[in-house]
């Protein structure tokens, strides 16, 4: 059995050189075990933080062990008596194509209400990301304008479409031509800005006439830099993610100071991660369906295909380019 683990430890943006294929053998299936074959996988820009050794929300990835991410996947045997073979799960498992796990540590998951990767995506943990960052932290008004950063990559696809649905203005922020017509023409955002054009903080400027109210933040950096100035009075700004600084090896940029925006406008600036809201998964859930159902919520995933292509898609998550969720369908 093929599995990948972390084989060295990361420096600045990680290499193919970093993981390494090894060989292994699946243990015997004893009672209350299901054995499963992976289908799909999810790669996400998380992972890099926990292939560094420090503290964090969340374990880091010990080196010789195999990187672990969310998956859906098939049952092919069964000793529980919830599960049948043949049903589809989701679980966070090790990066290889077969294992067995107990039954307590899967869910089911219904392909007949969505498809296996947007249990991965949009009504995965990302869409759960997007969904209590943006109603929890952001707060968004009617008539508000909402900024989202990575606007069309899967959570903040998610976030501004979300936004959208509150009765937001929302604009989203990319980093070509191609993602800014995505997030305008397929995701109806009502404006989306190119961060990489000679005058973005002049265009995101123009693009927010009458300033902002929520950010929600993917990306740190120079991206935000601009933002900065725009906050309203009491903005509100849910932090989810920083991936520009994410392969940083040391202080290599100072951006602005922010305390002096955040005092002049009062904006509350906060930090979460999904987890903390693991309680009430059921119940958004049930939300993004419902919104897919009527129509509301619209999802794109890049698939890409094959067992070999999970650390490339990995590092890809890194060059920018995807569009929406990255999934690996094995």
């Amino acid at each position: 059995m093929e599995q990948i683990i972390l084989k060295k430890r990361p420096i600045g943006l990680p290499k193919q050189t970093d993981f390494e294929h090894k060989e292994i053998k699946l243990k015997g299936l004893r009672e209350g075990e299901l054995h499963l074959r992976l289908a799909y996988l999810s790669v996400d820009p998380y992972l890099r933080g926990r292939m560094n050794d420090v503290k964090s929300y969340v374990e880091p990835f010990k080196l010789g062990e195999p990187i672990a991410s969310t998956g859906v996947l098939e049952v092919i045997r069964s000793k529980s008596q919830d599960f049948a073979v043949g049903e589809k799960v989701i679980a966070t498992v090790p990066w290889q194509k077969e294992v067995i796990l107990p039954d307590a540590q899967v869910r089911k998951i219904d392909v007949s209400l969505a498809s296996a990767p947007a249990y991965l995506g949009v009504i995965g943990l990302t869409g759960l990301t997007a969904y209590f960052g943006l109603l929890d932290i952001g707060k968004p008004q009617p008539g508000e304008t909402v900024v989202v950063s990575a606007g069309a990559g899967a959570v903040g696809s998610a976030a501004g479409q979300i936004a959208q649905i509150k009765g937001a203005r929302v604009v989203g922020i990319a980093g070509s031509d191609e993602k800014v017509r995505y997030m305008v023409q397929e995701l109806g955002f009502d404006v989306g800005v190119n961060y990489r054009a000679d005058n973005y903080p002049e265009i995101l400027q123009k693009a927010c006439p009458d300033g902002i109210d929520v950010y929600f933040e993917n990306v740190g950096g120079k991206v935000s830099d601009a933002v900065w100035p725009l906050l309203n009075r009491y903005a509100r700004i849910p932090v989810c993610g920083s991936i520009s600084a994410y392969n940083k090896t040391a202080e290599e940029d100072n951006g602005p100071r922010i305390q002096s925006y955040l005092i002049k406008t009062s904006a509350e600036m906060k930090g979460f991660t999904v987890g903390n809201y693991a309680d009430a998964f059921p119940e958004a859930r049930q939300q993004l369906i419902k919104w897919l159902e009527e129509g509301k919520l619209t999802h794109k995933e890049t698939i890409v295909h094959g067992f070999d292509q999970i650390i490339p898609a990995f590092l890809s998550l890194f060059e920018g380019k995807n569009i929406g969720k990255i999934v690996i369908e094995i």
